[in-house]
């Protein structure tokens, strides 16, 4: 028996919209929900949706083209009856039907977004970025890999193996995050494709199960995998000039050429911050759009904004009981965290911002010790041992508190 109808939540609102059109059957949602199907139906008709009724993945549903088979057959069988003015109405009809059919197959956030299944890469000596242009950037035993922003900011996901390490690198300009996942889950490679967008955020499709996957937090939020979630795999996001002095040898996500025109503007974030969110932030006080950086450590979140980390320069503070420094890089625009004692040390250091010109971006109150953006002291007694780095991701407000809603706020 049917459970009774029950009241939806956003994100199951959009959960509903984002698997009808991967294909899902209301039936499918339901069940993943653990709603009534009637509820799902209701839905569906309340808005005007349709579902298309298939395997989700490829989306397909098995009934348009049953359909379409059986109106060519009956169209051979008759088609000596029809006359010439019959025969081309209906042939016209029938490529409707099928050309119908067909569309049922695609996927429509990739009519949209080119999928890029076969990333290429050039020297940071060759590659055509501008200089303050931020990239995504991961490191892997000495491999380097920087993806430019406004090139994934069309293509959300390019699969990539670096250092032997099948990853995700993924961004969603609309949350303005971008993170780099593990490609392997419990033993088995995962390659991932564009499914959608729920609550503004990017949500990924891997082609092994067909599971949904929340871009920003890496967690399975429908499919065979749902509740599971994929390791983070460090990464930071640096204007390409300081990502090149870092990594000289590192290499560079070529545009392609067929969606080069396509891709973001320089002003990208200008653009975005004016779009409509479906977060409510006003209870907050903050806007939607208001860029923060956000870390979780030991069960604990915190929200910095970015425009008081780049006036401040530095930050020291403490959350989920670790003490840590937020420093801005040498180019005045990057960022990175780190845990402020060194590895294998109890005690924190105080950092405050060098004020010299050069590599340093800071000192140690207790040794005079000077540090560069890579959390390494180059100098004094500390010279040559490095920070721990914290993971820590970019994100408009709307999307961190919604996904993190006991989070902290730095007040500076």
């Amino acid at each position: 028996m049917e459970r009774k109808y029950e009241h939806l939540s956003m994100e199951d609102r959009s959960l509903i919209q984002v698997q009808l059109a991967l294909g899902f059957r209301p039936a499918t949602i339901a069940a993943a929900l653990e709603r009534a199907r009637s509820t799902v139906v209701r839905e569906m008709r309340r808005n005007g949706w349709k579902s298309g009724g298939g395997k989700p993945g490829a989306g397909c549903p098995y009934g348009s083209g049953y359909y379409a088979g059986a109106a060519l057959c009956v169209v051979a069988w008759a088609w000596k009856a029809f006359r010439l003015g019959a025969k081309i109405v209906v042939l016209l009809l029938l490529l409707v039907t099928i050309g119908g059919a067909c569309l049922t197959h695609v996927n429509i956030f990739e009519m949209m977004f080119k999928p890029y299944p076969s990333p290429v890469f050039e020297a940071s000596s060759a590659a055509k970025v501008d200089a303050d242009d931020k990239v995504l950037a991961v490191t892997i035993n000495g491999e380097s890999h920087a993806y430019p922003v406004r090139t994934m900011g069309y293509h959300h996901i390019v699969n990539d193996v670096v250092a032997g390490q099948p990853v995700a690198a993924t961004y969603c300009t609309l949350c303005h995050t971008g993170l780099i996942w593990s490609r392997v889950l419990n033993g088995r490679t995962l390659t991932f494709r564009l499914g959608g967008i729920n609550n503004g955020n990017a949500v990924l499709q891997d082609e092994q199960t067909n599971s949904i996957w929340q871009q920003s937090t890496g967690e399975a939020i429908f499919g065979a995998l749902k509740g599971q979630h994929l390791k983070r795999v460090h990464s930071d996001e640096l204007t390409f000039a300081q990502w090149r002095v870092e990594q000289p040898n590192g290499l560079v996500l070529k545009p392609e050429a067929r969606y080069e025109k396509q891709y973001d503007p320089k002003d990208w974030e200008a653009h975005v911050e004016r779009t409509p969110t479906v977060v409510d932030t006003s209870r907050s006080g903050i806007g939607p759009h208001t860029l923060m950086l956000g870390l979780t450590i030991n069960g604990s979140s915190k929200a910095y904004p970015v425009k008081s980390i780049l006036s401040a320069g530095l930050i020291g503070d403490r959350t989920g009981g670790q003490s840590l420094v937020v420093v801005v890089g040498p180019d005045q625009a990057s960022i990175r965290v780190f845990k402020s004692q060194l590895p294998g040390e109890s005690d924190p250091l105080t950092f405050v911002r060098s004020a010299s010109a050069g590599e340093a971006v800071m000192t140690d109150a207790e040794s005079g010790s000077a540090w560069n953006f890579k959390g390494c002291a180059v100098t004094g007694k500390y010279a040559g041992r490095c920070l721990e780095p914290i993971d820590a991701q970019k994100d408009y407000w709307f999307d961190w508190v919604h996904h993190n809603p006991s989070t902290i706020v730095f007040r500076g």
